[in-house]
């Protein structure tokens, strides 16, 4: 755990890194929503239970500088049971940071937070990190990720997967 917690502060005193700043006012071009599906597979234990997964994004981002963009995710993955296994999502609620080399091309950037387990009685969440690696440009991103759902082995182990997916940006006005 204690590593998650170096990860993340290291990641949010990094922002700090690069001091070209914006105006501080939320403008089309500096803000906007994030919607996107992904699609992966479960890897570790989890692939035991589940075969394939499904999911939706919403993220809500402003750029902090002209290349650090921040801030909230959530959406929704569905986990395909295998036979006898009953099917069961994943709510994940948490915050991030995307580094942005150039207006176009790589990016990098994790979410972190918690993630809410559905569809499976007396089931528990637990923290998350999903590093993300990918390609942008002004509408799309479309990217790489790992997600883990880091639980208690008393509370059924931790929750993994690879995949890809795509956002669309949405603008404001």
């Amino acid at each position: 755990m204690k590593k998650y917690i170096l990860i993340l502060a290291a990641l949010a005193g990094s922002v700090s890194l690069f001091a070209q700043t914006t105006d501080g006012e939320i403008t089309s071009r500096n803000s906007w929503l994030k919607i996107g599906a992904n699609a992966g597979a479960p890897i570790g234990n989890l692939s035991d239970f589940s075969s394939f997964v499904l999911g939706a994004d919403l993220k809500g981002q402003i750029m902090t500088t002209n290349h650090i963009g921040a801030g909230i995710t959530t959406g929704y993955n569905h986990f395909f049971g295998k036979e006898g296994v009953s099917d069961f999502g994943t709510i994940p609620l948490g915050a991030f940071v995307r580094y942005y080399p150039s207006a176009k091309g790589f990016f990098i950037g994790s979410d972190l937070g918690y993630s809410f387990i559905t569809g499976v009685s007396d089931a528990k969440g637990g923290f998350y990190i999903r590093p993300e690696v990918g390609y942008h440009n002004y509408d799309w991103n479309i990217f790489g990720f790992y997600n883990g759902i880091l639980r208690s082995d008393n509370n059924g182990g931790n929750l993994q997967h690879v995949g890809i997916g795509a956002t669309y940006n949405i603008r404001f006005k």
